[in-house]
């Protein structure tokens, strides 16, 4: 078994797009609309199924915005450096809620950033062959 994706609900889908692929650096790998069920999916990552996980941007018509609740915490994203990603997301307009520094009680580097619609993304910090990402 696997992960194969990860669901959000966002109530901007050009916003959220432009977040994912010009802040984070993910691509845009495939889109469905489906006006019949009023709903259109962007599904956005490093790299497509099945040998990446994705994350599916759903956007419902009319829904601008949506409560999300006390149960979901945040998406990992693995960088080579959370110093230098952080100020890469700022240049691009985005929101850094932690500073990259070491988590409490450890070592490893992480930070924090929002995407448009208020989900948590964590950046750790994972030096080259370590899994990190190579577009931030």
């Amino acid at each position: 078994m696997r992960i194969l994706h990860t669901m959000l609900r966002v109530g901007n889908l050009q916003r959220s797009i432009d977040f994912y692929t010009k802040v984070l650096g993910m691509k845009l790998l495939r889109t469905n609309d489906n006006p019949e069920y009023k709903y259109t999916l962007a599904f956005v990552g490093y790299g497509s199924n099945p040998d990446h996980a994705e994350l599916e941007l759903t956007y419902n018509y009319g829904v601008e915005s949506y409560e999300q609740g006390t149960a979901f915490g945040h998406l990992a994203v693995a960088v080579e450096d959370a110093y230098k990603a952080c100020a890469d997301v700022k240049a691009q307009g985005g929101n850094v809620t932690r500073e990259a520094g070491p988590v409490k009680g450890g070592s490893t580097v992480i930070a924090f950033v929002q995407d448009p619609d208020g989900y948590k993304v964590e950046l750790i910090e994972r030096k080259a062959g370590n899994g990190a990402s190579e577009q931030l």
